[in-house]
């Protein structure tokens, strides 16, 4: 009496072992393969994205320390970009004050992020103003003013506005975009987070770039 389990062929071995070897590598590279897609791939399910990603156009302005910043500074890591201005009196500081709670929270990066704010006043934002803005909230951030030309062909690429309202007695204010720009390591947009934003969802969606 046969003690094989019933409904089931015995079916002797391939001779030799070379099927193994052809089977195994074609197995383990797909592994690999879909193992670094997958790695390789951002979940921005929180984000507004762009599709084709956007092209940041060429600029060059000043940073907080007298520094030039380019597009090319924008390469080979991701950025956070928010524009604003120092004498906003609501929206920027509670904007940085934000994103400077989401910075701390974000603890399994896996690749750079750096955080980049556009004054929308550079008339008034001079780079020791910025500088000593900016370390208000996080000192390593980068803080951008110059020319008007300059300025606008960034923002005009980004599709972020802003206006200068007078308020009387020569003073006035500047109305700006509020979303929050993600930039790829190419040096392009590939989306934005309007605001209201949300925390938990900006440390979800940067902890898996």
């Amino acid at each position: 009496m046969s003690s094989r389990p019933p409904g089931r062929d015995i079916r002797p071995a391939p001779r030799g072992h070379g099927w193994l070897r052809r089977v195994l590598p074609a197995v383990s590279f797909s592994v690999l393969a879909a193992c670094s897609d997958s790695a390789s791939e951002p979940n921005l399910e929180h984000m507004v994205a762009l599709d084709p990603p956007r092209d940041v156009a060429a600029f060059e302005l000043t940073d907080q320390h007298g520094r030039p910043f380019t597009a090319a500074d924008l390469r080979d890591r991701w950025t956070v970009l928010f524009v604003g201005f120092t004498r906003c009196p609501d929206i920027c500081p509670t904007t940085l004050g934000l994103l400077a709670s989401v910075e701390k929270k974000m603890a399994n990066l896996r690749r750079p992020v750096q955080f980049v704010f556009v004054s929308a006043d550079p008339e008034r934002d001079t780079p020791s103003r910025l500088r000593d803005y900016v370390s208000l909230f996080n000192a390593e951030w980068t803080a951008l003013g110059g020319p008007f030309d300059q300025l606008d062909r960034l923002l005009d690429s980004l599709q972020l506005a802003y206006v200068k309202v007078p308020t009387g007695n020569g003073d006035y204010t500047i109305v700006h975009s509020t979303a929050l720009v993600l930039i790829d390591p190419e040096a392009r947009m590939v989306g934005f987070y309007p605001a209201p934003h949300e925390p938990a969802e900006l440390v979800a969606d940067l902890e898996s770039l």
